[in-house]
């Protein structure tokens, strides 16, 4: 392995560009630099194939974004990272290893560890900047607290500001280092590489802005169809990091609209959510509200029936279309419409009464845009149990979310085959056909009325 006498690591984690990326600056800053990107088992182990696949492409966008200045490309290793860090630092003779902070519960601990093993050669870990436009910890209340209510949040968000972006880094500016014990590329889908990556992103970014319909104009009145293709699709870009979310608010502000304004107000629910389990590092997998661990669910594990209902929400074979279209989009595109997501999360915690982990598990497995901050305290919010929660007691009606948002039928028949050419007045209640529920569909697996009222008891016996 080449090196300088000035040399660091740029340890990539979800920060895939190049452009506004303070770590990558504060890099460059030492001298040459070693991109590297680290095969995580604890971290692949929980990814199934959409994010894997989202993951192989993102790391050949980068690979390339970095080829393209005429150097050795991205250093990818397999292992924990608390071993292959330190040995690439060592190898590179860096010393100091640059990252863009983790809140989250486990990248936390993972960093402190290495941050301990680099220490213990005299070699640091640097922290700069963060995946979010405002970093966890930063706002507090008038009592010096973390916030527990968006709307305060919010209003807080806005008096703070965002930064400004950092400059763009042009690849060939800089001295790029590879490390020689690097793997190969894993191998990308096809399908996804137009699609993945800082170049991609910021051309879709782009052209949903300047759409003249279903872009940020049309957004408040458009954003909960799931039939229109009206929403920014930006949770994918900012999960993986191939845009900053600071890039939102700032790209937004001269719009100056009411669209605009609620789509900055979203990039401000993701710092919200990930400033909340930053505070409440528990709520991967406890509620919020502690007495919700109380309430009674149907555990799959120990009830036949729980586990049929569970496997009919997880393949979309549950006999409410709505409630099967979304499930059916996730498997097949890795990403649901956010209006979906809370009507699919609804149905399995207040109709079939099981308990939220086990949805936000099967999305963190299935969702390209997975993020284990926006993904857990969505589904405290929609099962009531999390901080600014939805109350219990809203029930989403799988029926009328349906019929309200997708009147025409173009979401479900897009994903519910069977139903394609069935009769408008019947699309959201198939099993009221004249000639019965259309061939290959099948009957609801509950009566969402009395699911409710039970959900409503469920929730009555802990507040009692």
């Amino acid at each position: 392995m080449a090196s300088t006498a000035s040399t660091s690591v740029w340890w990539i984690r979800r920060d895939f560009r190049l452009a506004d990326n303070p770590a990558l600056r504060s890099a460059l800053d030492d001298g040459a630099v070693l991109p590297l990107f680290v095969l995580d088992p604890a971290l692949l182990s929980g990814a199934r194939s959409a994010r894997r696949a989202w993951l192989a492409v993102a790391l050949r966008a980068l690979d390339e974004d970095l080829r393209a200045g005429g150097g050795p490309g991205l250093s990818v290793l397999r292992g924990k990272p608390w071993n292959v860090v330190p040995r690439v630092a060592s190898d590179a003779r860096a010393s100091r290893v640059h990252i863009a902070a983790d809140f989250g519960p486990y990248g936390s601990r993972r960093d402190a560890r290495v941050a301990e093993a680099l220490a213990g050669e005299g070699r640091e870990l640097t922290r700069t900047g963060s995946p979010y436009a405002v970093a966890p910890g930063t706002l507090t209340n008038k009592s010096g607290q973390p916030y527990r209510v968006f709307t305060p949040f919010h209003r807080s968000w806005l008096d703070h500001g965002v930064h400004d972006p950092a400059p763009a880094v042009r690849a060939s500016s800089a001295d790029w280092l590879a490390a020689e014990d690097r793997v190969d590329l894993p191998e990308t889908d096809p399908d996804l590489v137009d699609l993945a990556g800082e170049k991609a992103a910021r051309a879709r970014w782009r052209r949903w802005l300047g759409r003249d319909s279903e872009g940020v104009s049309d957004y408040p009145k458009l954003h909960d169809v799931p039939g229109a293709d009206a929403t920014s699709h930006l949770s994918i870009a900012l999960r993986w990091g191939h845009l900053h979310p600071r890039t939102v608010p700032q790209d937004l502000a001269t719009k100056r609209s009411e669209g605009a304004r609620a789509l900055a107000r979203q990039v401000a629910w993701r710092d919200f959510f990930a400033d909340v389990l930053w505070a409440n590092p528990t709520a991967t997998t406890e509620p919020i509200h502690a007495e919700y661990a109380t309430m009674a669910v149907e555990e799959p594990g120990d009830s036949a029936t729980a586990a049929r209902h569970l496997r009919a929400w997880q393949q979309g074979r549950t006999g409410f279309p709505f409630v099967d279209a979304g499930m059916r989009q996730l498997r097949a595109e890795g990403w649901m419409h956010n209006r979906v997501r809370m009507v699919v999360a609804s149905f399995l915690i207040k109709d079939l009464h099981i308990g939220w982990w086990h949805g936000a598990d099967w999305f963190m497995q299935h969702l390209r845009d997975g993020d284990i901050a926006q993904n857990q305290l969505n589904w405290q919010w929609v099962a009531g149990c999390g901080t600014d929660a939805a109350p219990y007691f809203r029930v989403f009606n799988p029926i009328s979310q349906g019929e309200k948002f997708d009147p025409d039928g173009r979401y479900i028949r897009r994903y519910v085959t069977e139903l394609a050419q069935a009769p408008d007045e019947h699309l959201h209640r198939p099993w009221e056909t004249p000639d019965g529920v259309p061939a290959g569909y099948l009957e609801p697996i509950v009566d969402h009325a009395a699911e409710r009222k039970e959900a409503l008891e469920r929730y009555q016996a802990i507040k009692s």
